[in-house]
């Protein structure tokens, strides 16, 4: 039995693979139904074979045929097949869009680990440029850097802080410098932006390794290596007469666009001079507090910040077409010219009397051709019947102090050994230890046998009011405070305003 239904599946499984008509005729043949020369067997075969295809294409046709006829399962069908199809591409889809957006984002990854490609609106666009003018590098014993990564690493940072001291935020919880007011001699107060620790670093690296390392003109004095306010004022003595002149908002008129221009004219890519410009730069910044957060909106373009160790050298290299045109009119006249930061002083003897008018007239031009602006409040003419100055120090006959400045000082430090220090002040100024330290340096370093004497009697005030470093921090936060509530106040009155 089991034999039989064997032989029969055999049977079927043949009948299959072939057809019924083939079977047939294999088994005839096998069982010698016809002799091998009485038939053309091949031929025979090649009939069947297209039979059997020829039947199968009908019964699928037949099928279809059939299919086709109920309409709506027809159109179901297909639907079901585009459906799967569509399921299909779309998951293919989203694997091929998966897959590109992780390469997008460690490609992304890797861009911000090695490169800066973003430093806020208004700037990025200039990154493309990566070109260095080499031969003036060189020439100027300048350091090289080709890329971003070598610059982070020359300075010891990663290239993510780099980016984080360089970016410029519109509006940010953010503010790089403490920014507080100093009483000026003259009266009224000077901004001082000071830049916080971590962005200060940074900008000594540029100061020290580009900045110092630049020729600058020979009568610039201020914030010069080997040069002081004595040195600057040295030249003027004993003469005939002394022209002071101010540049008026020396700092803030040099915007970034000159600051970039600085080091663009050095060599440098477009690219590190727009990262070396935004780390030099600070904006005009609006605090504002708003629900209890602070807030620092910048306002305007970039400038120099007074309180930066870098700002004296751009100017000293910005301005150093302005010097020797200075100089050159001085020297035409008889005169001498010297710069110490944003004075600018002219000297002559009783000959020169004749061409000051000149002097004045020229010397303005010269310095709007060259971008900066005279203050008209701050120009003195003095003759050696009148007390001559120069940068602070009296220069008549020698380099000294005011007489009546080391009169007050040498009252207020009598004064602070007798009652303390509590309600003093030294022009003006909001710490008393700190003025009176910073005057005290500055009487040594014009005269060094009176400095020791005074600097000695601060060290003592200050050792006996426990005066550290401590109490200047204090100080910046306290200032700090004030504006942030001068902030806050001036945000209540727009938003008052806009409510009406």
């Amino acid at each position: 039995m089991n034999n039989s239904a064997t032989r029969k599946q055999e049977i079927y499984d043949k009948i299959k693979e072939s057809s019924k008509q083939e079977f047939i005729l294999s088994e005839m043949k096998r069982l010698g139904f016809w002799e091998e020369g009485n038939i053309d067997f091949e031929k025979v075969e090649v009939f069947l074979k297209e039979e059997r295809e020829l039947s199968t294409s009908l019964r699928t046709l037949v099928t279809k045929e059939k299919s086709i006829e109920d309409t709506e399962a027809f159109i179901a069908n297909k639907h079901k097949d585009r459906k799967k199809i569509s399921k299909e591409k779309q998951k293919e889809t989203k694997l091929k869009r998966e897959q590109l957006r992780k390469e997008k984002a460690e490609k992304w990854h890797q861009i911000k680990q090695e490169d800066i490609i973003y430093l806020g609106k208004g700037y990025s666009h200039q990154l493309n440029d990566t070109e260095n003018d080499v031969i003036k590098l060189k020439r100027q014993s300048l350091p090289i850097y080709n890329t971003v990564q070598e610059l982070a690493k020359a300075m010891g940072i990663s290239v993510g802080e780099l980016r984080f001291l360089a970016f410029s935020r519109k509006n940010s919880k953010i503010n790089h410098y403490k920014r507080f007011k100093v009483a000026k001699k003259s009266g009224g107060y000077r901004l001082i932006s000071a830049p916080m620790p971590r962005l200060k670093r940074a900008q000594h690296f540029i100061l020290e390794r580009i900045l110092n390392k630049v020729i600058v003109h020979p009568k610039a004095h201020g914030c010069v290596k080997g040069k002081s306010i004595v040195s600057n004022a040295i030249p003027h003595v004993n003469k005939a007469v002394v022209i002071n002149q101010d540049l008026q908002n020396f700092f803030p008129s040099v915007t970034y666009k000159r600051i970039k221009g600085v080091f663009k004219a050095l060599g440098y890519s477009e690219k590190i001079a727009v990262i070396f410009s935004l780390l030099c730069s600070e904006p005009k910044i609006l605090d504002i507090s708003l629900l209890g957060e602070n807030y620092f909106a910048q306002r305007g373009d970039r400038f120099l910040p007074q309180g930066s160790p870098c700002s004296p050298a751009i100017t000293n290299i910005l301005c150093r077409k302005m010097d020797f045109r200075l100089e050159g009119l001085a020297n035409k006249y008889g005169f001498t010219y010297s710069r110490y930061v944003d004075d600018i002083t002219f000297s002559g003897s009783n000959e020169q009397f004749k061409h000051i008018t000149t002097i004045l007239k020229y010397s303005g031009k010269i310095v709007r051709q060259e971008n900066f602006k005279l203050h008209p409040e701050k120009l003195r003419v003095m003759k050696r019947n009148q007390k001559q100055e120069v940068t602070g120090i009296v220069v008549n006959e020698k380099i000294n102090i005011n007489k009546k400045s080391l009169k007050r000082f040498r009252a207020l430090l009598h004064q602070i050994e007798q009652e303390g220090v509590k309600g003093k002040t030294w022009n003006g100024g909001p710490n008393v230890l700190a003025e009176i330290d910073g005057f005290s340096n500055y009487i040594y370093q014009v005269d060094k046998i009176k400095g020791a004497k005074y600097k000695e009697q601060v060290r003592v005030i200050l050792e006996k009011n426990s005066y550290k470093e401590n109490h200047k921090k204090q100080y910046v936060k306290e200032v700090e405070n004030k504006e942030l509530k001068k902030g806050a106040s001036l945000f209540e009155k727009i938003r008052s305003f806009f409510k009406k």
